[in-house]
């Protein structure tokens, strides 16, 4: 009854999503833990289940011929994929890869109740829409990003959204540059540069921000962090 509680919280859309035979969409789906570090889907897997996050974070990603990797999109508490909501509408496989960043917590709903609530409840329709609009902005927002964006300016980005002057980060620049599309000696480069400005403090696995405010100041106003 808690697990339902909370499915219909942060997927209220649910409650109404009833089939032609009265059945709710809940009764055919299953809970799934999912370990850290598991590989949810592979590039060219078929997509056998809309999953929808309960608890936990997945990251998507993909890779390069050069065998560089780019943080897609991230799902956590209340999101779903827009790949895996592309494949089952589209009967194509994956084109990218999902891996667990923490244990997962997430509903199941197979393929073939996909697509039959998808053609009989209307709920339904709106609550797959609704999660695949809002992460496709995301992801065309990441593409520009990083087509006509700068480095410097959306490492910064980065830095400010998951530290603070009194908040370590703990990373590595190889996970910074897989976050931001880029070169492992090209974060380096830029956080080295940072650093020598005085923005920033560098030790291993770790970066401290020292200047908040000339971090801030490298975004557009609109985007500014306070």
């Amino acid at each position: 009854m808690k697990l339902t509680h909370t499915i219909l919280g942060l997927f209220p859309k649910l409650n109404d999503a009833i089939g032609k035979d009265g059945v709710n969409i809940l009764d055919h789906c299953q809970q799934m833990i999912i370990p850290e570090g598991t590989t949810v889907f592979h590039q060219g897997d078929q997509c056998l289940n809309y999953l929808l996050v309960i608890s936990g974070s997945v990251k998507v990603i993909t890779r390069a011929e050069n065998g560089r990797e780019i943080v897609l999109y991230h799902i956590t508490q209340g999101g779903s994929c827009v790949l895996t909501t592309s494949c089952l509408i589209s009967s194509e496989d994956y084109p990218a890869e999902g891996v667990t960043e923490t244990d997962v917590v997430a509903l199941a709903i197979p393929k073939s109740i996909f697509e039959q609530y998808m053609g009989e409840s209307k709920a339904f329709r709106k609550q797959v829409f609704h999660s695949y609009g809002d992460r496709l902005i995301k992801l065309i927002t990441l593409v520009e990003e990083i087509s006509f964006a700068k480095l410097d300016i959306r490492l910064a980005k980065f830095l400010l959204e998951h530290g603070s002057v009194n908040t370590p980060i703990h990373t590595t620049h190889q996970t910074l540059a897989t976050e931001l599309g880029s070169a492992r000696e090209v974060i380096s480069r830029q956080l080295k540069e940072f650093e020598n400005k005085g923005w920033v403090q560098l030790s291993r696995g770790k970066i401290e921000l020292t200047n908040h405010d000339a971090l801030a100041a490298l975004l557009p106003l609109s985007k500014n962090f306070n």
